[in-house]
């Protein structure tokens, strides 16, 4: 991934399955190529194929598990998630917590197939528990304020800094991203400023009146870096 990014994760919003999915990634890659920012997108299992074929945006998938391909009936492996066209995974999101253990193997299944990572952490201690896995990303999003009007860099900026220090301290190689109620350009602005290179947003595009208008403004708060 080129950083810094928004990555946005379509969550099973009914405004962005099947059809309204494709047109929700035809808006991202629009806004990613007129502003010249950097932008992926995170849609359903279900569309994630169709959704790749239609755009050129990183695709990731929502959640992985760290099954073997064969005998695997209602499991999403990596090879799946590869074949599908995806460039990586969210894992460890507050709405589908997994054990350290699969965290773990998923990371290093991943990797061998060239797939990025993107770990979800509640607060530092977890940031810091995951980095030690080794993944490309940590996501910090404290769960009570998913989905909320107020940003995670507005009502818990001591949050993101202290989950900083214990990933670097844990794992210099792993990037930060952070989410929970980022919904403007001001508050990515924000989030580089506490050392992140970017935020994993849903509600505030998805469930935007005008997501290619809410797009645009969070646009702005990136700024261009290697």
């Amino acid at each position: 991934m080129r950083t810094p990014f928004l990555l946005v994760n379509f969550k099973a919003y009914e405004e962005a399955l099947g059809p309204k999915a494709v047109a929700l990634a035809k808006t991202c890659a629009t806004v990613e190529e007129d502003t010249g920012r950097s932008l992926a997108v995170a849609p359903s299992a279900f569309d994630l194929a169709l959704v790749a074929k239609s755009v050129r945006l990183p695709v990731f998938a929502q959640h992985l598990d760290p099954a073997e391909t064969g005998k695997s009936t209602g499991w999403l492996p990596p090879e799946a998630a590869l074949a599908a066209g995806a460039v990586g995974t969210i894992v460890n999101h507050s709405e589908r917590k997994v054990a350290w253990e699969e965290i773990r193997d998923l990371v290093k299944r991943c990797h061998v197939l060239g797939l990025e990572v993107v770990v979800c952490a509640d607060d530092p201690g977890e940031a810091g528990t995951a980095a030690k896995l080794g993944p490309d990303y940590i996501a910090i999003e404290p769960p009570e304020l998913i989905g909320g009007d107020v940003s995670v860099t507005t009502a818990k900026p001591e949050v993101i800094t202290r989950s900083v220090d214990r990933i670097r301290t844990a794992n210099p190689a792993v990037k930060v991203l952070c989410g929970a109620g980022v919904k403007t350009g001001k508050d990515v602005a924000k989030a580089l400023e506490l050392g992140t290179v970017g935020v994993l947003l849903a509600s505030g595009v998805v469930k935007a009146k005008n997501p290619e208008k809410a797009l645009r403004d969070l646009a702005k708060g990136l700024t261009r870096e290697a």
